[in-house]
């Protein structure tokens, strides 16, 4: 009698053992699930080149992804305004573009184009830009690095074109995992699976599917110990 109690007295510390392990693995796969992405504002100075002369101004860059399809959204936002008319400028009189270099795994640009002025600027004011906003398709996998890059504003029949001259860092990288089509560089092609993180996905299925193996195991245990007592009753 008393083995058999005592074997019955482990019976709920080997059960405990394994849910524990079993919430170990669980919460190691949402750990897993985190995004392999890094985003940062950082200032770039912008030399612009317009109708009238040379100007200059820094703004804080910020540029965000989300997944969108095949691909990645991009939007690229302005904190500061940058360069300035010698004229006011009317409602919808201004329109932005700008190209967003590729780093690490990658190379070239990706377009990003914003709405007109939503309403007037005054003359000799920082122009604000509305947000600029892409599409990236990653062609291969590993690091992407996104780096504000050529800024052009068209208004009143004149193009301003602004380069940044402080060699700025990445406002964004990402880990990603190409479909292999083409695209990337060009920002504008689509298709191919959805993006992935990288090696965390493989480690991810892993632990899942140890998890099923596990809770699987511990239910065939419980059930040979309830069958055990029930013959011995």
């Amino acid at each position: 009698m008393a083995r058999f109690c005592e074997q019955h007295g482990r019976r709920p510390r080997r059960a405990a053992g394994l849910a524990a392990a079993v919430t170990m693995t669980a919460g190691a796969a949402v750990l897993l699930t985190a995004p392999a992405a890094h985003a940062e504002v950082v200032d770039v100075d912008y030399q612009c080149k317009t109708p009238i002369g040379n100007k200059g101004a820094v703004s804080p860059i910020d540029i965000k992804s989300t997944p969108s399809g095949g691909a990645y959204k991009l939007v690229m936002s302005f904190q500061k305004g940058v360069s300035s008319s010698p004229v006011e400028l009317g409602k919808g009189a201004m329109k932005p573009s700008a190209l967003i270099q590729l780093g690490g795994a990658e190379s070239g640009t990706v377009p990003v184009t914003g709405p007109p002025n939503d309403k007037a600027i005054p003359a000799n004011t920082p122009i604000k830009i509305s947000d600029l906003s892409g599409t990236y398709t990653p062609k291969g996998s590993g690091k992407v690095t996104f780096t504000a890059s050529t800024l052009t504003i068209k208004a009143l029949g004149t193009t301003t074109t602004c380069t940044p001259s402080n060699h700025p860092k990445p406002s964004l990288t990402l880990d990603v995992k190409g479909s292999g089509g083409s695209g990337g560089s060009t920002g504008g092609s689509s298709g191919g699976q959805l993006p992935q993180t990288g090696p965390a996905d493989s480690a991810l299925a892993l632990g899942t599917l140890g998890g099923t193996v596990l809770l699987a195991g511990a239910a065939g245990a419980l059930w040979l110990t309830r069958r055990a007592g029930e013959q011995r009753a």
